[in-house]
């Protein structure tokens, strides 16, 4: 008989970024763990012992969605500054950037056989991208808010997607057409996954629910109120029987879909974690900066504009096998310690940044045109109160000549 399985315990963890981690994807071979962060940072996390850790500089604003390709030569990235990035997964960090939407980019996701790219984003759309080509194919529009997530059926024939407008969408790739729609009257779902034979959805909600939806028979299978907050991401075990949920009240659970109740609670994040953590030692190992360069810029008209290395960046996103260690660029690094990040003339200022800044200059514009006005208006007003006065003191003195 096989012995029950170990209860979960806090192995490792890792410090480097310096806001919010907004998710995480491990590679293919379970080598490396990718990071995103509110910091604008891709972090690349090795498990080897004092192996060092790369923080790939690029994004101009807040990285929302990570993902490693299914062969782990390729990392994905979306970001608040509107572009999709692909990263070759090494020290050296070359990029290819995608200009993806007209607003920030929520999620990336790769086809199960590599071939294909889905973008979701605030500007209610999802994209589909060749990542051979490195070509944009075709977009779906039906949502009529943010698009959260979308992601793609393990046999590539869905893609299932869930937005602010309080619906999770289905779509057929060959059609694309949406094929079926899940709506919910209360919240909206963060997250959205297919479990792994494709046969249903688990959708991580706002309003602190996780659901399962069976697509073949569009019903709603269980129902999870286990947080004390919105869910932000949900992820299925291998077997299709066991979920692990994230939330923003701090914790994760492990819940057993063959008998529909929580068996784990995890609490690792806390500012001060009491648990006992193994390893502590490579908890904080030294980070290498790599500066990325925009080796191709693909848009959705697939025009690119590439620098002099650019056809051998192009030649390696077709082909992997084509890239030689010896052809890459030197690019600019430092290692240091983890505190140490790129120096000010080194990074671009945020997006949000710059727009909030023209934002408050419109608005500084806006009431300087208004105080302009209301002096304008009070003069006008001082004017006719005076001629008033006047008027009233001609009137008094008339009626006093006449008595």
């Amino acid at each position: 008989m096989a012995s029950a399985p170990e209860d979960p315990v806090l192995e490792r963890y890792f410090k480097g970024h310096k806001a919010a981690i907004t998710s995480v994807d491990f590679s293919p071979n379970g080598k490396q763990l990718a990071t995103a962060s509110w910091d604008t940072f891709l972090m690349l996390w090795n498990f080897k012992p004092q192996a060092r850790a790369f923080r790939y500089v690029g994004h101009k604003d807040v990285i929302t969605s990570v993902q490693f390709s299914p062969l782990g030569n390729l990392l994905a990235s979306a970001s608040r500054d509107r572009t999709v990035r692909l990263w070759i997964p090494d020290k050296r960090g070359k990029s290819s950037e995608f200009k993806a939407h007209t607003a920030p980019v929520r999620s990336v996701d790769f086809s199960a056989d590599g071939q294909f790219l889905a973008t979701a984003s605030e500007d209610k759309s999802i994209k589909v991208w060749n990542m051979y080509r490195q070509r944009f194919l075709y977009s779906l529009y039906r949502h009529t808010h943010w698009v959260r997530c979308a992601k793609f059926s393990p046999d590539g024939r869905l893609i299932v997607s869930c937005s602010e407008d309080k619906t999770i969408k289905i779509w057929d790739t060959t059609s694309k057409q949406c094929v079926n729609n899940f709506s919910d009257s209360i919240g909206f779902a963060n997250f959205v996954d297919f479990n792994p034979n494709g046969t249903c959805i688990a959708s991580a909600g706002s309003d602190h629910t996780v659901k399962i939806w069976d697509i073949r028979v569009n019903k709603l299978l269980q129902h999870y109120q286990v947080h004390n907050c919105g869910v932000n991401c949900v992820s299925f075990h291998p077997s299709g029987n066991y979920l692990i949920t994230a939330s923003s009240d701090g914790t994760l659970k492990i819940l057993d879909l063959l008998e529909g109740r929580l068996i784990y609670t995890l609490q690792g994040h806390t500012i001060n974690p009491k648990l006992e953590v193994i390893d502590l030692q490579t908890s904080t190992p030294p980070v290498v900066d790599v500066l990325s360069f925009d080796s191709t810029t693909t848009t959705e008209t697939t025009v690119r504009t590439l620098p002099d290395k650019g056809e051998e960046m192009c030649g390696y996103f077709m082909n992997p096998s084509l890239m030689s260690s010896e052809s890459s660029p030197t690019l600019k690094k430092k290692t240091d310690d983890v505190s140490d990040l790129p120096s000010e003339s080194q990074r671009s200022i945020p997006l949000a940044v710059t727009e909030a800044l023209e934002h408050i200059m419109e608005q500084l514009n806006v009431l300087t045109e208004t105080v302009s006005i209301l002096e304008q208006r009070l003069t006008l007003t001082e004017d006719k109160l005076k001629d008033c006065l006047e008027n009233q003191q001609k009137l008094c003195n008339a009626i006093q000549q006449k008595s």
